[in-house]
């Protein structure tokens, strides 16, 4: 038989990633395209510059097609994933009346407010790339978190038309709803000639990118956990039922009609902490690395695998960025002395992500009452071997990574398969197109002592947030009486 090809579009954060599997999830050919920085005109407003979005995922698949070796008309169908928490305005032919706005920007934090009357419909960025590539005013459920009038329990807008209205949204701009694994509409002629993706391909609706990272990643029971390390860092297991006011978690959509992940709190900024310390560090480690004969990341992987494990003390707090309520939440390093340099800064990055994830995952483990017994690890800071084996120590438990890194394209692809009746079920198609590459077992000498850290690292907040909240009123009456002059 002749072999068949799927094309998965992430969209993400800072990327976006064009892949083309096998239908045994192989990666035959990838390309990405690096977003533009986010524009931030004033203080709560942040945009994706002019029509970022739908741009990068053209040039990125563009780019994935003229590398493809195979014939394009056996490609099967395309899976679509992007962001979530993410607000696009559009006309009535489903073009962007103004930048799409992030998940980091306030104003997702408020009911929708009709400023311009141009605005036909309020969507989410999956919603608006499927318009983009087929046509098709589609929109999937599963990307409906956030600032939406939607039920998470029933898979469809609230039914109680108070709730409903409370949103500041109505039906009539709205996009029409689907499943996971529907199909939304077709590749339309102007994406095909601007990337060579063949015209008239079926584009499968999958679910917000953390979801679809989830099936990608395989996880199919509570028994294992996934991390995954993007600019949001996300902890996540896989359940059946919604759970409507969990404690430690919150019920999100699966990229898989009625099922759920359980995710726990997680870090805003996450990795993306790690482009900051190398921008910032600039020509001492693009030098270093030059004469080591490696790039910027492998370098600092190396010189912070010499640092010990706890960083000689040093402990750093993930808040670089502050959430709506507590605006005044800062990123720290704590415990500075004589023997740090940016190794060990490095490396107390990764142990407090690990030692955060670490807290909220056994705190949604509790309140679950279950116990996860492998952990899967995905996203950019997988290709780390010190990340790991790090995070295997701190979680105690083996930490796997897969060979598909880019887990939401392959979750993307998995909904394809499924659709275009290649495989009967997600079941089976996770079995077939989810591969293990490697696992990390946890070094017994240092469970004890990320234990003891952690409990250190998780309690720091407790004590500092008095003292930011003091300076942070001194700054905001310091610009209000600036602001009055």
């Amino acid at each position: 038989m002749t072999k068949k090809y799927i094309l998965g579009i992430d969209g993400g954060s800072q990327s976006s990633k064009v892949v083309i599997f096998d239908t045994e999830g192989r990666v035959v050919c990838e390309a990405s395209q690096a977003l533009k920085p986010l524009y931030t005109p004033e203080p709560g407003v942040v945009e994706h510059p002019d029509d970022d979005l739908y741009d990068s995922i053209v040039a990125a698949a563009s780019r994935a097609m003229q590398a493809f070796q195979g014939d394009p008309a056996d490609i099967i169908g395309v899976g679509l994933c992007s962001i979530r928490c993410c607000r696009a305005l559009t006309r009535a032919d489903g073009t962007l009346v103004e930048p799409v706005q992030s998940w980091m920007d306030e104003r997702l934090s408020r009911p929708y407010e009709q400023t311009n009357d141009d605005v036909v419909y309020v969507t989410t960025t999956s919603g608006y790339l499927m318009g983009r590539i087929t046509g098709e005013l589609t929109d999937t459920v599963a990307n409906y978190i956030g600032p939406w009038p939607m039920d998470v329990g029933t898979w469809d807008w609230f039914s109680d038309q108070e709730t409903f209205d409370s949103y500041n949204v109505g039906r009539s701009m709205l996009y029409r709803l689907q499943m996971p694994g529907d199909v939304g509409g077709y590749v339309n002629e102007d994406f095909a000639a601007s990337t060579g993706i063949p015209q008239g391909l079926p584009v499968v609706h999958t679910a917000n990118d953390k979801a679809a990272e989830a099936l990608g990643a395989g996880l199919r029971d509570e028994t294992t956990g996934l991390v995954s390390l993007g600019t949001y860092i996300a902890g996540m297991i896989v359940g059946k039922e919604f759970v409507a006011e969990p404690k430690s978690y919150f019920s999100n959509f699966a990229s898989e009609p009625h099922r759920y992940i359980y995710e726990c709190g997680g870090i805003r900024r996450g990795m993306w902490t790690v482009s900051w310390l190398r921008n910032l560090l600039g020509r001492e480690i693009t030098d270093g690395a030059a004469a080591a004969g490696m790039t910027g990341d492998d370098f600092l992987n190396a010189v912070a695998s010499d640092v010990p494990a706890g960083s000689d003390g040093l402990l750093c707090v993930l808040d670089w960025l502050a959430p709506p309520t507590k605006p005044y939440k800062k990123g720290m390093f704590l415990g500075f002395d004589e023997r740090h340099g940016y190794a060990h800064m490095y490396r107390a990055i990764l142990e407090g992500i690990a030692f955060t994830m670490k807290q909220n995952m056994v705190n949604m483990e509790e309140e679950r009452d279950i116990s996860i017994e492998t952990l899967v690890v995905s996203g950019g800071g997988s290709y780390s071997d010190l990340c790991m084996q790090i995070f295997a120590d701190v979680f105690g438990i083996p930490v796997v990574r897969n060979k598909v890194r880019n887990a939401a394209g392959l979750g993307a692809a998995i909904c394809v398969a499924v659709a275009c009746g290649v495989y009967p079920t997600f079941d089976d198609a996770s079995s077939r197109m989810v591969h293990r590459e490697d696992a990390f077992e946890p070094n017994v000498e240092n469970i004890d002592l990320y234990t003891q850290l952690r409990a250190v690292s998780v309690d720091i907040t407790a004590q500092t947030d008095v003292i930011l909240q003091r300076t942070h009123g001194i700054l905001l009456d310091r610009k209000g009486a600036i602001a009055h002059v």
